[in-house]
């Protein structure tokens, strides 16, 4: 073994292989060994035992919105990623918006790049986006190292970032797929949206009734459908509407190569639980039914869904208007992301490995980043200690994100982050955060 620098050891280290004691020898920021828990430290190396806290791999979210520069005062590379590192996540993949400009050209993605070079308390990573203008700009994008390509099939929200019809999805779809690329896909159907019922008011299901399953249903069964006939790879962002999840899982089965994620929000929260006027539950697709919540954690539980990731997607209070129709769409949860999704995976019988396998190797292994997502050799030594057992109540007055407003306000978690580690650095220990260390990342870098 190389001089190995630090050794972390707990009773509970979460391998690919299965929970079990050890000790994870790093040296140079990467795992170098994971050794019998007894083992014998080498000389000159730092033991860190943990007890009977569980060693988790880093978590991977490839859905944040930073919105850095332009929208600055929304959320910003500094407080995203510093929340990033009190939740356990050790890398996140920025969204092509909000920011001004957004990621759609190799020029814009510079900006953006020494933006976040400085801030930056967790590796980041970058996707573009396809516009219907800038089909010219997808190749180049992908040279430059962007990890994949965000569309959106109905209005985006921002005037800047507009909607791809069937043929302009068609169009970038096929260049993409022409270097064998990832589309991923904000998939509402407008024809569903615009037929839906439109009423302004603080009324959660009125809200709820104007963005129906259907629009979601039909969107996804176009874009397999798109998909099988270019041999396309592309991913379903945020899946709110089970409905879907026979038609994906039909897809794979037939070899289309689409995956599919989720959120904690749709994983934790459901429609006959918000008040009517809270719209920091307010999100697109929206949080559903009870029901609706379950069939969602079979389709985790078979596979179908391949990762849970937090559409983190904040605003200034102000834009959180009492009216569901005007107010901004977007839930802020980058650091309760872990606690939230254990909380209810638990309740539910399942395990924190099932955990690491949607929040960690199941969005690594998405964005291409094959020195994430597992605690093994040859690896970066990214990790996050949990205490598994500890019970907080959320209190946005603790939290790091800029605009402390969050739908999880008030409730009880199980879980809590005792420190984080990137590339075999604490990044967080003791509720301190660490001078920026984070990297920028490129394609399977």
């Amino acid at each position: 073994m190389p001089d190995v620098q630090l050794v972390l050891r707990s009773t509970r280290v979460i391998t690919p292989e299965g929970t079990r004691p050890a000790s994870i020898a790093v040296a140079g920021g990467t795992i170098v060994a994971v050794l019998p828990y007894d083992a014998e430290v080498p000389a000159g190396a730092r033991l860190e035992d943990v007890g009977e806290q569980v060693v988790l791999p880093g978590l991977v979210d490839t859905h944040v919105h930073v919105n850095d520069p332009g929208r600055t005062e929304w959320e910003g590379f500094w407080t995203a990623t510093r929340a990033a590192a009190a939740g356990g996540i050790t890398t996140l993949l920025d969204m092509p918006l909000n920011s001004l400009p957004p990621t759609t050209t190799v020029e814009h993605l510079r900006v953006k790049q020494e933006v976040a070079r400085p801030k930056a308390h967790v590796d980041v990573g970058f996707w573009g986006g396809a516009l219907p203008d800038n089909v010219k700009d997808l190749r180049p994008l992908h040279g430059a190292g962007v990890h994949g390509f965000k569309c959106f099939l109905s209005p985006s929200g921002v005037d800047e970032f507009p909607e791809l019809d069937q043929e302009q999805l068609a169009s970038s779809l096929a260049e993409i797929a022409g270097f064998d690329g990832l589309m991923i896909v904000h998939a509402e159907d407008p024809h569903h949206l615009a037929a839906a019922p439109q009423r302004s008011g603080g009324k959660y299901a009125d809200f709820l009734a104007s963005r129906p399953r259907d629009a979601e249903n039909t969107a996804i069964g176009n874009l397999i459908a798109q998909a099988r006939r270019l041999n396309a790879r592309v991913h379903v962002l945020h899946l709110s509407s089970s409905d879907a999840l026979p038609l994906i899982a039909a897809a794979k089965a037939e070899g289309v190569r689409v995956t599919v994620e989720s959120c904690p929000h749709f994983l934790t929260l459901t429609a006959e639980e918000v008040p009517d006027g809270a719209t920091e539950f307010k999100c697109c697709p929206p949080i559903r039914e009870a029901a609706n919540q379950d069939a969602l954690w079979a389709g985790l539980a078979d596979g179908t869904i391949d990762c849970v990731v937090s559409d983190h997607s904040p605003s200034t209070a102000d834009l959180k208007t009492p009216d569901f129709a005007s107010a901004w769409g977007g839930i802020s949860s980058l650091q309760l992301g872990l606690p939230a999704v254990w909380t209810e995976a638990r309740r539910r019988g399942h395990g924190l490995e099932d955990v690491v396998r949607w929040m960690s190797a199941g969005p690594a292994r998405l964005a291409g980043l094959d020195r994430k997502g597992a605690i093994e050799t040859g690896r970066d030594a990214d990790f996050a200690v949990l205490d598994p057992d500890a019970v907080f109540t959320v209190d946005p007055a603790g939290l790091e994100h800029r605009n402390r407003v969050t739908a999880y306000a008030g409730r009880t978690l199980r879980g809590v982050v005792t420190s984080t580690w990137l590339r075999g650095e604490r990044i967080l220990g003791d509720g301190i955060l660490a001078e920026p260390k984070g990297r920028l990342l490129e394609r399977n870098h």
